[in-house]
């Protein structure tokens, strides 16, 4: 397992939200982040780590992973640090997502970990970042998210 870099500035998730949010991949429908082999690691209150072993499919021909499957765990990550503090009634959604492509991640990896946190939380937009190792522990990507928040379904 890769080390963690960012999670000890976040709060452990307790309670109902630790368990709401600790099968985040592995709720009663698949997503699409689990056709691509994302594990969740770690939900911390605004905090979320997920991990995923590089497996052939993950390349494109020039063999490094493909930035796609990076953008996706950028985007993927954050979602539980979004949802940590809200309910299950509120339904968020990305309104824009930057990635920064840093370092290639080669065939030769084993795995890769993205950590994403809330870096501001407002009413209804919530603002994240996101980072994207390889097993050396170089950033592979870094990104920022903005999602929109909708007040609880009744």
């Amino acid at each position: 397992m890769l080390e963690p870099r960012h999670a000890d500035r976040f709060t452990p998730l307790t309670g109902k939200p630790a368990e709401a949010w600790s099968n985040f991949l592995s709720w009663d429908t698949t997503f699409f982040p689990n056709h691509v082999g994302f594990t969740l690691a770690e939900v911390r209150e605004d905090y979320g780590r997920i991990e995923l072993e590089i497996e052939p499919h993950h390349l494109q021909p020039a063999g490094i992973v493909h930035g796609g499957v990076l953008a996706t765990l950028i985007d993927t990550v954050v979602v539980p640090a979004v949802g940590s503090v809200l309910t299950p009634q509120h339904m968020f959604s990305t309104i824009s997502m930057n990635v920064e492509y840093r370092s290639a991640v080669r065939s030769t990896a084993a795995a890769v970990m993205a950590e994403g946190w809330v870096t501001r939380r407002g009413r209804s937009v919530v603002f994240c970042a996101a980072e994207v190792v390889d097993d050396s522990g170089t950033v592979a990507a870094a990104g920022t998210c903005v999602y929109k928040v909708s007040a609880p379904r009744t």
